[in-house]
């Protein structure tokens, strides 16, 4: 399977505030065409966070040539679903992901795989993909395990695929190049952003320690615009990343997630872009 690129829109999300429609316009004319859209007040939208309904924006995309190929959904509980799934199926999404998660200890875990399972379950009976984005908190170790690894043992992998966002996976202590070994056709979509020369430790455990406590606070401290460039820009080796995913096969897409950039979001992700391209040829 050839792996083609894709945008999440977190990257421009100032732009599209600004101009949702003339961003994406823009994004169009960089050369993307696979769009993940990530709504982080599904509490008062189902849809993609912008107010817009599911028959405009469906054309509208169709008019750019965009496609939606998935969305994150927070805060993602169970009740929320089926109207998620009815506005996602109508825009022709098959993909909704969970983008991040925090515990104090192994059974807070245990309960948050629970809920992944019930969601993905209820995703596969509507049929529907759903997916688990990781950070670098799910490279903790609890009871000598990591995070993701008893998240993966707990959850079905028929109703829970992993979304690996290899920066993060980096920043975590591991190689994301082994992690997605590991994961084989579990992982199908793969994040991708890069890391500054600069950054020193890379493992961010090195810095805060193994028993540090981690909550949206602590994961801000290292989400800031001095520890990303542009992908080929950084430390990362992504050919390498490449090459795993199209040696295993599975990988559909590889997205782009600018968190952060000390460029224009637009100028940010057309770097990206370029660099992708010639990565991928």
């Amino acid at each position: 399977m050839s792996l083609s690129i894709g945008l999440q829109v977190f990257s421009i999300r100032n732009e599209l505030k600004k101009d949702f429609w003339g961003t994406l316009e823009k994004v169009a004319e960089i050369g993307y065409k696979n769009i993940e859209f990530a709504n982080h007040s599904v509490n008062t939208d189902y849809g993609i966070g912008f107010h817009i309904d599911a028959d405009t924006l469906r054309k509208r995309m169709n008019d750019l040539g965009l496609k939606t190929i998935s969305a994150h959904i927070h805060p993602m509980s169970i009740n929320v679903m089926d109207s998620v799934i009815d506005y996602h199926q109508e825009i022709g999404n098959q993909a909704l992901v969970c983008g991040i998660g925090f515990w104090k200890n192994k059974d807070e875990v245990l309960d948050f795989s629970k809920e992944l399972n019930k969601i993905g379950e209820k995703c596969r009976v509507r049929g529907m993909d759903f997916y688990y984005h990781n950070h670098f908190m799910e490279f903790q170790k609890f009871d000598g395990q990591y995070v993701l690894d008893i998240i993966l043992e707990n959850t079905d992998k028929e109703f829970v695929k992993m979304e690996l966002d290899t920066y993060w996976t980096l920043r975590g202590g591991v190689n994301p190049v082994e992690y997605l070994h590991k994961l084989g056709d579990r992982c199908d979509l793969i994040h991708q952003k890069d890391l500054t020369k600069e950054t020193v430790p890379v493992n961010v455990f090195e810095t805060i320690g193994e028993d540090c406590e981690i909550d949206s606070n602590k994961f801000r401290e290292f989400s800031k615009v001095e520890y990303f460039t542009e992908v080929g820009e950084g430390m990362i080796d992504i050919n390498s990343i490449i090459n795993k995913a199209k040696e295993i096969g599975a990988a559909k897409y590889i997205i782009l997630e600018q968190d952060h950039s000390s460029k224009n979001e637009l100028e940010s992700i057309a770097i990206s872009y370029k660099n992708l391209s010639k990565l991928l040829k």
